[in-house]
């Protein structure tokens, strides 16, 4: 009569995990400290692998390579791997300047010209990233052109608690923006001081709770909003929308030179609007040109994170507060936008760990 298996060790069991390696830092899940919470009762080994972002694209992959590994060892009969994530933040290099309370990673939204479809990019990313199971808040920072609101279906003043700003909540959303302090049909004339005092007011005066990432919408074009705010708020990055036409190109490049200028990594391009596929059909045209984002990727060496095709509903949705990928995210716009939000989280992911 053959005797039982003796029960896994742990070293046995970090040992085969050392086989699942992260695609993005090239290192091995034990080796980076993912593996949590290790237990083993007999022939029962149970483990939580604990992600740098629940956004994370190959995050199924991993678990199942890491389930397989283990289910090799002898003794094992059964494994139970749960999937987790603390996303990292983002720190300056001197101290903790321009780090804002409840806030790990500061992602801006910018864009080279107006029309190219920055704040509903900015909105979709947002959503995305929280329906990934990210915290993530999102300011309006476009203080002449404000339309994060009207896209998320937002309405009222906000409140004010222990002298901060109470953000409002949407879609798994905290959001802030000027539109929500001024009447609708009231234009915001302000002078470069007046602009820099409220951007440094939405940053630091708003009681941002525990966001992973904080996705700001900034007007378009490189002037006082995009200076303030690198000047004021450590930013983890930024993101360039585009269109493909060769004059928007020529206006990301002067959006590019300028964050790096001011140091701001670029997390990459988002080419808006690359294509329409007319209903029932499979044809795609390339009603503005195409190769944009290639064209910046080659040139500039930042990555193209997606092509987002022209679709009606995500202007519909976008009118009557439902991005896109709310409203129906198994469309081909929502699936590009979500695929985007992987990659960002990806790309803040390899940054923090540099």
């Amino acid at each position: 009569m053959s005797q039982p298996q003796a029960a896994p060790t742990e070293a046995a069991v970090f040992d085969a995990l050392r086989a699942v390696r992260d695609p993005d830092l090239h290192r091995d899940i034990v080796e980076l400290g993912f593996v949590k919470d290790l237990r083993i009762c007999g022939g029962n080994v149970a483990f939580a692998i604990e992600l740098t972002t629940p956004a994370c694209p190959v995050k199924d992959l991993m678990q199942s390579q890491a389930e397989a590994a283990v289910r090799k060892l002898p003794g094992v009969e059964e494994v139970t791997v749960t999937m987790t994530a603390q996303v990292t933040a983002s720190r300056p290099l001197l101290g903790d300047k321009g780090m804002i309370p409840g806030v790990k990673n500061v992602i801006a939204v910018s864009s080279g010209k107006g029309g190219v479809g920055k704040s509903t990019v900015a909105v979709n990313l947002a959503c995305a990233l929280a329906q990934s199971g990210a915290r993530v808040g999102i300011l309006d920072a476009d203080v002449y052109g404000p339309n994060v609101p009207l896209m998320l279906g937002l309405t009222g003043q906000p409140g004010v608690e222990n002298k901060k700003i109470v953000p409002f909540e949407r879609h798994g959303l905290q959001v802030m923006s000027m539109a929500l302090l001024v009447a609708e049909d009231q234009p915001v004339i302000w002078r470069g001081p007046m602009l820099h005092s409220a951007v440094r007011q939405f940053l630091f005066d708003v009681a941002w709770n525990d966001l992973d990432y904080l996705v700001v919408d900034l007007p378009p074009g490189t002037g006082d909003a995009q200076l303030s705010l690198s000047q004021q708020a450590h930013l983890m990055g930024a993101i360039i929308v585009t269109t493909p036409q060769d004059v928007s190109v020529l206006d990301v490049r002067k959006a590019i030179r300028m964050f790096q200028t001011v140091n701001v990594p670029i997390l990459g391009v988002v080419e808006n609007m690359a294509w329409f596929t007319p209903p029932g059909s499979t044809e795609r045209y390339h009603l503005f040109g195409e190769g944009g984002g290639a064209r910046i990727e080659k040139e500039f060496g930042v990555p193209l994170l997606g092509q987002v095709p022209i679709e009606i509903p995500v202007r519909e949705g976008g009118d009557r507060g439902q991005p896109i990928v709310v409203a129906d995210p198994t469309s081909a716009a929502a699936q590009a936008l979500a695929g985007v939000a992987g990659k960002v989280a990806q790309r803040v992911s390899v940054l923090n760990a540099q």
